[in-house]
């Protein structure tokens, strides 16, 4: 598995992480499943959040893991907070911290490696955060930070109250969601393409050291569907196949291999459940596409060059 640094640190961690939103759906051992192919495919990250399943998603893995031969050492575990399903956002003291005492009595942990603020909270009070922040690194509850969803002035705002480093920051990103670059390449233009709706993020992340997290890698509109193997995307799909076809791995992989070919060393978070799914997106990450390949595919996802 191909390592990257996460953001600002010395510290490796694998280019993909496993995303347990699904668990809720399977079975204690069906989740340990999951959970040993992505670790022995080098995928020991593992991304959750408090609202995944109704917290479902998180005991199942609390069950899982805790009857598994893998050390807690050996993986890096991810939970988010901040969405009161249906109610509101909250990012104040209170519920961060109480949120943090739930996550890690469900998922059975003594301490979160990071711990990410799930999406923009229009009454965020930046010192407010940052009072939870230090206080849960003093208590060694969580050992590292990070955000989703945010623009970058938000990310800023933030980060300038805190004592710690924002790692993480994660974003929608796939081969039918490719807002992030299109706009730098319809720089001056006024066609759709051109439209920044990412506030230049990802260059920002660039130069900050920041590791983007990739989200739904998969899937075209929000939540819609996957577009590998489906009807609606023929030219997409025909050439995944020929690419996959070439490099002797499945679709997965190639969709996969195409986010990490971003030079900004970008983390993809891999939510299937699937076993064979699992293994067959851990070696997208050791394929490096031609430019060339990168731009057909791209091409192929419907969009088009100026």
């Amino acid at each position: 598995m191909k390592r990257i640094k996460m953001g600002c640190t010395t510290l490796s961690i694998p280019a993909m992480a496993l995303g347990i939103m699904r668990m809720n759906q399977k079975s204690v051992p069906e989740a340990q499943v999951a959970i040993q192919a992505a670790y022995d495919a080098g995928i020991n990250f593992i991304d959750s959040a408090d609202i995944y399943g109704g917290g479902k998603s998180e005991e199942i893995f609390g069950q899982a893991f805790s009857q598994m031969r893998i050390k807690r050492e050996e993986m890096f575990i991810q939970s988010k907070t901040g969405i009161v399903p249906g109610k509101r956002y909250d990012f104040s003291k209170e519920h961060i911290l109480h949120s943090v005492d739930e996550i890690l009595e469900r998922m059975q942990l003594d301490y979160l490696d990071s711990l990410v603020l799930h999406r923009p909270d229009a009454l965020m009070d930046p010192e407010e955060v940052a009072e939870a922040f230090d206080q849960l690194q003093a208590a060694g509850k969580v050992r590292f930070f990070g955000v989703s969803n945010f623009d970058t002035a938000q990310f800023k705002l933030l980060q300038s109250c805190l004592s710690q480093r924002l790692m993480f920051n994660q974003l929608q990103f796939s081969l039918k969601h490719t807002g992030m670059i299109d706009f730098g390449m319809h720089m001056n233009m006024v066609d759709k393409p051109s439209v920044d709706r990412d506030s230049q993020f990802l260059d920002y992340a660039s130069l900050h050291k920041v590791t983007v997290q990739a989200w739904s890698p998969f899937q075209y509109g929000m939540f819609e569907g996957a577009f590998i193997d489906n009807d609606g995307f023929p030219k997409l799909n025909q050439e995944l196949q020929k690419l996959a076809d070439k490099y002797e791995v499945g679709k997965n992989a190639i969709a996969a291999a195409w986010i990490l070919r971003h030079p900004a060393n970008i983390q993809m978070l891999v939510g299937s459940m699937n076993p064979q799914h699992i293994r067959d997106s851990a070696k997208g990450a050791k394929i490096r596409l031609t430019r060339q390949e990168w731009y057909d595919l791209y091409l192929a996802a419907g969009n088009y060059l100026p």
